[in-house]
């Protein structure tokens, strides 16, 4: 296994799906805020499902009230990313919880420029909006996006629970983002089923934030496949939220196997107790992926990635 890990880490490597929020790991968190404690931290991470795993993820943004403190996480993400031979990034930012906490998000933006310019990782940020907070409030989020996309916001996104969100919802805000020439990323089929899938791509969604409802409906794994979607999988997420019941079960073989192109990513890496080189190892010891694959798998990174860039 260890010369499959120094294979891992040879490997140049893209993160397409990162939440800088997520990202966050218990020292760093007490960096931004002293009064907070390790073992606060650690058990605020321990949640049990998928509503767990929202509640830590506002419960950690809460700690977020400035550019001091985004661009804190925004160094120490990319410091992890270039020790594990990663070369270019795009970092979800959530847009929509920092105006909802009446944030100077142009400001944070601002500091979040100044970190990747330290960074030898080339980086870009799609900002995302909460989706069971309805359309309403995301076209703020896109308008502030779309006059920033010539500074480093390369696309326009959404997350949160998408059982009380529905992405039909976004429709318009969705196409008004793309007219203004961002692009669109949208998670679907992560804790709901295929149909989410299919709404994503309805509304114009060119990667899929893990998708991998997909499996159970072969029309759809085919339309994608022909379509060359990209689905965005990070595996020890989706075991770690219970949306997969145990790690034997993820579908991300069957996915790969159909022909649909598969990114992997890390999600919330510590919120998950992972990195991007540990799911290149976990689909190569626990799901069959050889040496060719997972180079597949890393030009995917690059392909798919919204700017133009090479390994």
């Amino acid at each position: 296994m260890a010369a499959m890990l120094d294979f891992i880490q040879s490997l140049p490597k893209a993160e397409l799906h990162v939440h800088l929020e997520g990202s966050i790991q218990p020292e760093t968190l007490r960096e931004i805020d002293p009064s907070v404690t390790l073992e606060q931290v650690r058990q605020r991470y321990a949640y049990t499902d998928f509503t767990g795993f929202l509640k830590a993820f506002a419960w950690v943004a809460r700690h977020l009230r400035g550019p001091r403190e985004y661009g804190i996480a925004a160094r120490r993400l990319l410091e992890a990313l270039a020790a594990q031979n990663v070369r270019y990034a795009e970092i979800t930012v959530a847009a929509g919880v920092a105006l909802w906490l009446s944030l100077d998000l142009a400001a944070i933006h601002e500091e979040l420029l100044r970190a990747a310019a330290t960074s030898p990782v080339k980086t870009f940020w799609i900002w995302d909006v909460t989706r069971q907070w309805g359309p309403i409030p995301a076209y703020t989020a896109m308008e502030m996006a779309a006059e920033r996309h010539d500074d480093g916001v390369i696309a326009f996104g959404m997350g949160g629970d998408e059982a009380h969100g529905p992405a039909l919802w976004y429709r318009d805000v969705f196409q008004k983002a793309r007219d203004r020439g961002l692009r669109l990323v949208c998670h679907a089929g992560e804790s709901t089923g295929a149909q989410s899938v299919r709404d994503a791509l309805a509304i114009g969604a060119e990667r899929i934030g893990h998708g991998i409802a997909a499996h159970t409906d072969a029309a759809l794994l085919e339309l994608l496949a022909r379509r060359q979607v990209p689905l965005e999988i990070s595996i020890s997420s989706n075991v770690r939220t219970g949306v997969v019941a145990t790690l034997d079960r993820h579908p991300v073989r069957k996915i790969f196997d159909a022909g649909v192109p598969v990114v992997l990513n890390t999600d919330d890496p510590p919120m998950f107790g992972c990195t991007l080189n540990q799911e290149y190892a976990l689909a190569a010891e626990r799901f069959g992926f050889t040496r060719i694959e997972l180079e597949q798998l890393a030009r995917n990174g690059f392909r798919y990635a919204f700017a133009p860039v090479t390994a």
